[in-house]
């Protein structure tokens, strides 16, 4: 591994400085963009902000709560009024949650990583088992039955396998609970939230599962029919082996490059997850913030979405040049 760092020492750096040079421009986009559809949205932010007492202001009333909030300006001047802010550190406040979008940052997004987190590495390591299982004896029963069990899956929604996952093992079965992260009213404790987690990991993890299955599946057999593969059986190499020294070093490469672009697909299976499961994550606020146009909370929601994603295939990119020497990224 050392000397693959050091052979791809001048790439790794390449493509740092490329990615973090560019990082700034996506993310200032991305956020205009977030402000420009809030800014279009039927939702009128006053009255969300208002609640039920709206109606039963006047004019004025309207006017100075509208210039509290920071809704009586331009959404680009909204937007740069935000920036400026929170450059100083400032993220401004969350009208829907009643309190600074710092504190709601810093509330739920454990709980988004965690979740988030938790449902790719049990994805992947399905698909590893299920890839090498295909690679054993491809065209096999397993390796078909696999193939086929993967692609009717990937024709389900996520937020139908979370529901179909409360209707069987919640409501049905009675044994998970069906939301949040503890029992109303109590202090989550850490069996209250491995317990309460089950569902929405392994729904978000399923939502997955499929495509990373195929991609690996493929990978696999592609690398089992290679030269080197047929020379180390040919030397009486056993199986095990065969796919752990031959056959998985050449498929990690294809694996890692999905896995870094099924990220922002990941971030939208959390947001549908947390929303069904009431799992109190950044997602879920985001759709509560979405609904009232939060412009706050809805930009800094963007900012931390923009930067993982980016953050996220800079990572799977350079894995992917130490993990296979042939690989070249330009961009």
């Amino acid at each position: 591994m050392r000397r693959r760092l050091r052979e791809r020492r001048d790439d790794l750096v390449r493509l740092a400085v490329r990615r973090a040079s560019v990082a700034p421009f996506v993310v200032l986009a991305v956020t205009l963009g977030t402000f420009a559809l809030a800014a279009a949205s039927p939702v009128d932010p006053l009255a969300a902000g208002l609640g039920a007492g709206y109606e039963r202001t006047t004019e004025a009333e309207r006017a100075a709560a509208a210039a509290a909030l920071g809704l009586d300006v331009p959404w680009w001047r909204a937007w740069w009024d935000w920036l400026t802010d929170l450059a100083a550190g400032d993220a401004g406040y969350s009208f829907v949650f009643r309190q600074p979008v710092a504190d709601v940052v810093a509330e739920r997004l454990p709980w988004t990583v965690g979740l988030s987190a938790a449902g790719l590495a049990i994805a992947l390591a399905v698909t590893v088992l299920a890839g090498l299982a295909a690679a054993r004896r491809p065209g096999g029963l397993v390796d078909r039955g696999l193939a086929a069990l993967a692609i009717a899956t990937s024709a389900v929604p996520t937020f139908a396998l979370a529901l179909g996952s409360v209707a069987v093992f919640s409501v049905a079965l009675g044994w998970l609970p069906v939301s949040g992260a503890a029992p109303p009213g109590t202090a989550p404790t850490a069996l209250d939230v491995l317990r309460h987690s089950v569902l929405p990991v392994l729904a978000l993890a399923a939502g997955q599962v499929p495509w990373l299955v195929l991609a690996f599946r493929r990978a696999v057999l592609e690398a089992g029919a290679t030269t080197a593969v047929a020379e180390a059986r040919a030397r009486g190499l056993g199986d095990r082996t065969v796919l752990t020294g031959h056959v998985a070093p050449v498929a990690w490469a294809p694996l890692i490059a999905l896995a870094g672009a099924r990220i922002p697909e990941i971030m939208v299976g959390s947001l549908v997850v947390e929303t069904v499961f009431a799992w109190p994550g950044l997602s879920a606020a985001t759709v509560d913030g979405a609904l009232e146009a939060d412009f706050a909370l809805l930009a800094t929601a963007t900012v931390l979405a923009a930067v993982s994603v980016l953050a996220a295939t800079w990572a799977a990119d350079s894995l992917q040049l130490v993990a296979d020497p042939r690989v070249r990224i330009d961009a």
